[in-house]
């Protein structure tokens, strides 16, 4: 029982910081590691570091150390070890980001979307665009991207404006808390144990479903809200709006100023494929039915998280000369500036979730687990990471927090399905509920022009349709394709 005292503490230590006194993330659950690390009794400890020789991961040396080291010392090796993990992902995911965004390339491919669908289904345009360009982008940044396109559409067909702006949310929120390489899914992949390729691949499909079945929500949402478009700055006027070059040639930019789809896919479906085809050899060789050689070791070295996301930040060169001059030179240094943020935070949190590893959480959450029908792991999942989102309102560090309190049940005896849809159930957890807490709804309601009462209406109900559908959808593959 200490050890859910333990978590309680430190799950409370989390939200009273955040909502009371609004500390930042990064140092939120770095109070709360510590926290953790310093109350974690000596035995907890000893057990930690058995359990990891037993593994085969430290040595009968390191581990006889350990217990004697200070909570302090822990956790910022554990953060080390985080970051080591996930640092240089991160950063250069947000140079791609960037890239694609400045070079235009992005708008490349909503317009190629919206070619393809036409005005009549331009929010499957806008769902396919934002899930496609969540991927590498963080969800505000691809908010602002494509609500000017939500706006102008509504400008011109006077209709559907909630519609528009849900569909934005459909594709690109679903792809930032499924997919790799954004924050929330690499760290949960981290903790639970699952490799990157597997995480990919399953978030991309288990995403894609969970978009096409939100998009369905949103149209319902559509139906019964109706948003009046307004002007976001006050000293203008609806008719002064940007209308974009995505939804009429005459307007905006020509596209001969946009780089060309193929180059702009590039950077995107480079490490989806190096990844996933990685993932596939590693399974093939691990279960003989492929002999490593030279060419299986050269996919395997391309197909590192790592190498792949730098393979993707080399063909970003090719977008470069599409960049504004002026902006060219502190492009990479401001993409930088930006991950860094994000960077600390995953460290941070992936810290406090190796503070509750050595206080045995793991162990104590097997044990439950072994009382629970194994389906229903996957909605206590969703249920834990919604509660935490729902009153902190940060997506990733609900996604953290949760991982670590539920990591235990990976290894549960008898888990008739992968790990991965563990992971997939704390993602779908981490949709509901957006609201007043969530600085993701003040962006959609501020930059949509929304009052608070129609995001209550509108962004809260589909946040939480988004979860509900994701979760289903893990659990129908989690049923009819285990992957064990």
């Amino acid at each position: 029982m200490e050890i859910w005292w333990l978590v309680a503490v430190s799950i409370a230590v989390v939200l009273v910081c955040i909502l009371v006194f609004k500390l930042h993330a990064f140092l939120t659950l770095l109070i709360a590691g510590l926290l953790v690390a310093v109350l974690t009794a000596k035995p907890a400890l000893i057990e930690y570091a058995a359990s990891e020789v037993e593994s085969g991961m430290w040595t009968e040396k390191v581990a006889s150390s350990f217990p004697g080291l200070s909570g302090a010392s822990r956790l910022a090796t554990a953060f080390g070890e985080t970051a080591a993990s996930v640092g240089i992902l991160i950063a250069l995911a947000s140079i791609v980001g960037q890239v694609l965004l400045e070079s235009r390339a992005a708008m490349t491919i909503v317009d190629a979307m919206l070619r393809v669908t036409g005005r009549k289904r331009a929010a499957e345009a806008l769902a396919a665009s934002s899930f496609v360009l969540g991927i590498p982008v963080f969800f505000d940044t691809v908010f602002y991207l494509m609500v000017p396109l939500a706006r102008s559409l509504r400008q011109r067909l006077g209709k559907d404006y909630v519609l528009f702006i849900l569909a934005i949310l459909a594709g690109g929120s679903i792809a930032h808390s499924l997919i790799p390489p954004t924050p929330g899914p690499l760290q949960v992949a981290e903790i639970i144990g699952v490799d990157i390729g597997t995480m990919l691949l399953v978030g991309l499909a288990v995403g894609g479903c969970s978009s096409v079945l939100s998009l369905l929500a949103a149209r319902l949402i559509n139906h019964f809200v109706t948003v009046p478009l307004r002007s976001i700055d006050p000293s203008a006027s609806d008719a002064d709006l940007v209308e974009l070059s995505t939804v009429d040639s005459e307007a905006g930019e020509s596209a001969e100023a946009n780089p060309p789809l193929s180059l702009a896919l590039l950077p995107i479906a480079s490490p989806v494929v190096l990844i996933s085809a990685a993932s596939v050899l590693k399974t093939l060789i691990k279960g003989k039915q492929l002999e490593s050689s030279w060419l299986t070791e050269a996919v395997l070295f391309v197909g590192d998280k790592n190498v792949a996301i730098g393979i993707a930040v080399l063909l970003t060169f090719f977008l470069m000369r599409y960049v504004d001059a002026g902006k060219r030179k502190s492009l990479i240094s401001r993409s930088l500036a930006s991950a860094g943020n994000i960077i600390l935070i995953t460290a941070a949190g992936g810290a406090f979730g190796a503070m509750l590893r050595q206080a045995g959480i793991a162990q104590a959450v097997s044990e439950l687990a072994s009382n629970v029908p194994m389906m229903m792991l996957l909605p206590i999942a969703f249920a834990v990471t919604a509660a935490i989102r729902t009153l902190q309102g940060s997506s990733t560090v609900a996604m953290i927090t949760a991982a670590g309190v539920l990591q235990g049940f990976a290894q549960a005896e008898g888990l008739p399905f992968h790990p991965v849809y563990l992971a997939m159930a704390i993602g779908a957890g981490s949709k509901p509920i957006a609201w007043m807490t969530d600085s993701g709804f003040w962006v959609m309601c501020k930059m949509s022009g929304m009052t608070e009462r129609e995001g209550l209406m509108t962004v809260s109900p589909m946040s939480t349709a988004m979860g509900f559908n994701a979760l289903a959808v893990t659990m129908l593959f989690a049923n009819f394709m285990p992957l064990v």
